[in-house]
């Protein structure tokens, strides 16, 4: 097989990859996921940072209350990862109802009553029907 033979059948492989739902649902869900987090860390950095600010006894946020100088020059940025904790459980909480309410709607469809298919008849009434049947034909055998 040659290397544009080959080529060919990654490429239409990869097309059919790409064309199935779960792989659009996922680019989808990152696509929004992505949006979503910017309104997360607005969340965090605008309202719920000052708030904890204030009781670290910085007015301005967390992150910059919590950063502690080391010896030799580097920072602690405990408060940074503070906001990447709550910015986290945020987000995963979010996720968790999203799960939990999709999982909900399959399981109220898997349940939904399905027609009800009628009691096949018992080995007397084919009979029966066979012989009504066949007194409807007129033979009688």
């Amino acid at each position: 097989m040659s290397a544009k033979e080959k080529t060919k059948g990654f490429m239409a492989e990869f097309r059919k990859f790409i064309a199935r739902g779960n792989v659009i649902d996922l680019a989808v869900g990152v696509i929004i996921g992505g949006a979503f987090q910017s309104i997360v860390n607005s969340l965090v950095n605008d309202v719920i940072n000052p708030i904890l600010g204030v009781f670290a006894g910085d007015s301005e946020s967390l992150a910059t209350s919590l950063t502690f100088q080391l010896p030799g020059g580097g920072q602690l940025m405990l408060g940074s990862f503070i906001n990447a904790v709550i910015n986290f459980l945020i987000m995963a909480f979010v996720i968790f109802l999203l799960v939990k309410g999709i999982n909900s709607f399959h399981r109220k469809k898997e349940e939904a009553p399905k027609a009800a298919q009628p009691p096949k008849p018992s080995a007397e009434e084919v009979l029966l029907t066979e012989i009504r049947d066949l007194l409807k034909e007129g033979r009688h055998e």
